[in-house]
């Protein structure tokens, strides 16, 4: 008799367990849907790829260099073609034909790049070289402005633009790395001591040879 009374409510208190049990896995799948939408800073960093120091990084944007002081210290194209990766006019710059035995430096912060010995005339009215002084010296980056497909050479430390580089030079690397004279300061082997670069006269001492002077470094 007592029984037939709860029967027409003991379904709703059979499916009360049911329910919250539904209900608490709807809370924690929403708490995991939030949870992903909002992704920690550091998870998002880590999705990053880390750096890896080979970036190029030009003078004229993020590189710590005051420009007004670069505008100071530079002349209008040599400041023009290292920030703005501008190109002198060929057989009308300062070292296309310069035969002189020395060290050419970057313009900005001295770092020697390119030496005389490696240097040879390509007839294209640019300072041409065969290899730099030291491969770390200097970043290739693929260059797709004004319709073509280059390799840009950079300055690594100064981040200055130099020129380019093309797989047409002679032996023994068979590479010309075009450059700006603008980009470049020419130190005379007879200036080297003076001008505080003494460690690379032994340089101009040995036949030219397509290796880095990595020893000189040290």
């Amino acid at each position: 008799m007592h029984l037939r009374r709860f029967l027409p409510i003991l379904p709703s208190v059979l499916s009360l367990p049911i329910a919250l049990s539904t209900l608490s896995t709807l809370s924690t799948l929403s708490t995991v849907v939030i949870l992903s939408c909002v992704t920690p800073a550091s998870a998002q960093a880590a999705d990053k790829p880390a750096a890896t120091g080979t970036e190029p990084k030009s003078v004229a944007s993020d590189k710590a260099v005051n420009k007004d002081d670069l505008r100071k210290k530079l002349s209008p194209l040599q400041y023009d073609v290292t920030c703005n990766a501008a190109t002198e006019p060929p057989f009308r710059n300062a070292y296309w034909d310069n035969h002189a035995m020395g060290l050419y430096v970057d313009v900005i912060d001295g770092e020697p790049l390119f030496a005389s010995n490696h240097k040879f005339d390509s007839g294209s009215g640019w300072p041409s070289f065969f290899q730099p002084v030291n491969k770390g010296s200097i970043i290739e980056k693929e260059d797709r402005s004004h319709g073509m497909i280059r390799v840009e050479v950079i300055s690594t430390k100064s981040g200055a633009h130099l020129g380019h580089l093309f797989p047409d030079g002679p032996r023994p690397t068979g590479m010309r790395y075009c450059i700006n004279s603008a980009s470049l300061r020419f130190i005379p082997v007879a200036d080297l001591e003076k001008e505080g670069y003494g460690k690379w006269k032994s340089l101009f001492q040995e036949p030219a040879e397509p290796k880095p002077a990595e020893a000189l470094k040290k």
